[in-house]
């Protein structure tokens, strides 16, 4: 791939990533600084209902989850700029061959192509 379509690549890899760390960021926060009587701003010591601190339990797992989805995302977006810095990018880690624009319009940050991709999805 040539350099002026890598630098096209690389601002769309920084912006997802800059988004990302932004989001992972918030909820972070959300999952494990903040209580439900502390987001609504009700401090006072009157007790909680069971099922408000199961929703709680449950609102902070499913947080959780979705930051670690983002984390292994983030992870390989910093991935692929490695790839643009090492002149790589847009050919398959797998099998070396090329990926169409059309795959990393998609998917900016996909190391690769359609059919190793779907070999491993199928396992």
């Amino acid at each position: 791939m040539k350099k002026p379509e890598m630098k096209v690549y690389k601002e769309r890899l920084l912006a997802v990533r800059s988004r990302m760390r932004g989001d992972v960021h918030a909820m972070a926060d959300a999952a494990l600084n903040k209580t439900r009587a502390e987001a609504s701003g009700d401090l006072s010591l009157m007790p909680i209902h069971m099922a408000d601190v199961g929703t709680d339990n449950y609102e902070q797992e499913f947080t959780l989850n979705l930051l670690q989805n983002d984390e292994s995302t983030l992870e390989v977006v910093e991935a692929a700029l490695e790839r643009i810095e090492d002149g790589v990018y847009g050919s398959c880690v797998d099998c070396g061959g090329r990926i169409p624009k059309t795959r990393l319009n998609a998917i900016p940050y996909t190391p690769h192509c359609v059919k190793c991709a779907s070999k491993l999805e199928s396992h």
